[in-house]
C-alpha cells in the first residue's frame, strides 16, 4: 500500500472543508451531518468537532445505513426508522470517498424515507472519479485520480490515506 495523505495532510485537509462548509451555510443551527455507515461517520463526527471549534454551535451527526436502498444487493433488507428527522433541514451527507456514485444514490434514497429535507449537500473526503451515474460532490477533501482496480483506503483511526 501506498500512503497517498498522512496525519497532518488529512487534519488540515479536514479543516478546510469545515470552513468550505460554514462558508456555505450561514444557519448552521439547520444543519444535520448524514454520515454513511460506516466510514462517513468518523469523518462526520470530525467536521462536527471543527464546526464546534471554530462557530461554537454543536451540529447533530447521525449514521445512515444505506444497506436497504442499494441496487447490488441480492437480499432484501427492511427499510426501517433510523432515528432521526430530516424534514425541512438542511442535510450534508458525508462519506469517505466518491467512486461510482452508487453510495451517494443509495443515501439520497435512504434520507428521503426520513423525510424532505430543504437542501442537501454531499461531502466527501476522497473524490477518485469513475462516477456511474451523475453524482457530484459540493464539499471535496481532495481530487486522487486512480484507476478502477486501484482501492482508495482513508483509515480514520490511523489518520491515513492509502491505494493499494
Amino acid at each position: 500500500m501506498k500512503e497517498i495523505l498522512n496525519a497532518d495532510q488529512m487534519m488540515r485537509t479536514i479543516k478546510r472543508m469545515t470552513h468550505e462548509i460554514i462558508e456555505k451555510h450561514l444557519d448552521l443551527k439547520e444543519v444535520v451531518l448524514l454520515g454513511v455507515s460506516q466510514k462517513g461517520v468518523p469523518l462526520a463526527q470530525l467536521l462536527k468537532e471543527n464546526i464546534y471549534q471554530f462557530t461554537e454551535i454543536d451540529v447533530p451527526v447521525f449514521p445512515l445505513d444505506i444497506k436497504p436502498y442499494r441496487d447490488d444487493l441480492e437480499t432484501s433488507i427492511p427499510k426501517v426508522d433510523q432515528g432521526f428527522q430530516v424534514k425541512d433541514k438542511v442535510v450534508i451527507l458525508v462519506d469517505d470517498v466518491l467512486f461510482t456514485g452508487r453510495s451517494a444514490r443509495a443515501a439520497l434514497d435512504a434520507i428521503n424515507f426520513h423525510g424532505r429535507p430543504k437542501l442537501i449537500s454531499l461531502a466527501i473526503f476522497i473524490d477518485r472519479g469513475h462516477r456511474e451515474i451523475p453524482i457530484r460532490a459540493d464539499f471535496v477533501g481532495k481530487n486522487i485520480p486512480t484507476s478502477k482496480n486501484e482501492k482508495v483506503i482513508v483509515d480514520f483511526s490511523k489518520m491515513g490515506v492509502y491505494i493499494d
